[in-house]
């Protein structure tokens, strides 16, 4: 039987066989909001959705349409993530309000993916109500939220609400092994490093680049102890250069869509989907510090439960030698106090602190708790 998007949702059969009934029978919703904890694979979701309209073929996952959306290249899926620390700003949602009532530019519709929406304030909700209730018949908005109660009612209740419910760890490991012929210790690792995302485990599994960095990263952990000042400054800097490393292809293929749009819509129209990218270069390169700080997280914890002697239960197994000897010393006061520090590196990013000065800062927290682990 031939595989398509709708195949690649682990644990989603529900949400799978309604969204794939819905296109069929062309009674997809002007507006969704799906709900359901981070890995959860809400955007995965979101994405399936696009190719299975998109695509000729009930979203087949081959065709270029498909690829494109997959790649995060289609023009006519926009992605929007909150510009605001807490919230989505109103000048934020009025451009998208502009966007929307623009044509599509390759497919029929459009399909707009905001992520976030428990970060919806009461100005922000009040611009897009609107255009969230009766948006152009060519236009699909689908909202992201942990939760139902986490966004704002007159939000939630103009959508059609979608409820994922986060894969077993076991159920997500298995399918990984097999879609991708990695071993379970490979596996493990993987979704550990993507906080237990799929779509992007299976991603991180085909790039040698993003193995690579979490090595580094481990290999940064390993040797934390032994490191003077500039040791640890170098060691952010090499982490963020083999972050940023991943994305090289991307830019090549980016720009070959720069081509393609300004051939037929001259330079304004070339100017407008690279600035896209540009937006997407940065959410691409933050989900890789991302991926490091879980990395991280994932180490911290290995650490702990060595050293409670449950070392079975460990997500970096192929590196479980060299978790030894700080498993044997660290406690969970100390592990605590060193996954506050990765806790509170994230918030500092999300409030647009540099990434490196973000990540120097957690390195030299691990280092104090690693020197005192008790």
């Amino acid at each position: 039987m031939t595989r398509c998007v709708w195949d690649e949702l682990v644990g989603q059969a529900k949400v799978a066989d309604h969204l794939r009934t819905a296109v069929e029978t062309g009674t997809v919703a002007h507006a969704y909001l799906f709900v359901g904890p981070p890995g959860s694979g809400k955007k995965s979701t979101a994405r399936a959705l696009a190719c299975a309209l998109f695509c000729g073929d009930d979203g087949c996952g081959a065709c270029r349409a498909c690829q494109r959306v997959k790649q995060g290249l289609h023009p006519d899926i926009h992605i929007t993530r909150p510009e605001g620390a807490a919230s989505y700003m109103v000048g934020q949602i009025r451009d998208v309000i502009h966007d929307v009532n623009l044509r599509p530019v390759e497919a029929d519709r459009k399909i707009y993916i905001i992520e976030a929406a428990e970060m919806f304030n009461d100005g922000s909700a009040n611009a897009f109500l609107k255009t969230l209730e009766e948006p152009p018949d060519d236009v699909i908005i689908i909202l992201l939220a942990p939760s139902f109660d986490s966004v704002i009612p007159t939000v939630s209740s103009r959508c059609r609400v979608v409820r994922f419910r986060r894969a077993s760890p076991e159920l997500a490991e298995g399918m990984l092994v097999e879609r991708t012929g990695a071993s379970a210790t490979e596996a493990r690792a993987a979704l550990a490093a993507t906080g237990g995302v799929m779509a992007r485990a299976v991603e991180f599994l085909e790039s040698s680049s993003r193995r690579d960095a979490r090595l580094r990263m481990l290999g940064v952990l390993k040797d934390l102890t032994v490191m003077d000042g500039h040791d640890v400054l170098r060691a952010a800097r090499d982490l963020l250069k083999a972050v940023k490393a991943p994305l090289e292809d991307l830019k090549v293929v980016q720009a070959e869509e720069v081509r393609e749009r300004e051939e037929f819509l001259g330079k304004s129209g070339g100017k407008d989907i690279a600035d896209r990218h540009k937006r997407e270069l940065t959410a691409r390169e933050r989900e890789g510090v991302g991926e490091i700080l879980n990395i991280t997280e994932s180490w911290l914890r290995d650490c702990l439960t060595i050293s409670l002697r449950v070392g079975d239960l460990i997500a970096n197994a192929d590196v479980a030698d060299a978790m030894e000897e700080v498993g044997a010393v660290i406690t969970p006061t100390a592990a605590t106090r060193a996954l506050e520090a990765v806790s509170q590196t994230r918030q500092r990013i999300s409030y647009n602190v540099s990434p490196q000065l973000a990540v120097e800062a957690m390195l030299f927290d691990i280092q104090e708790v690693l020197n005192c682990p008790r």
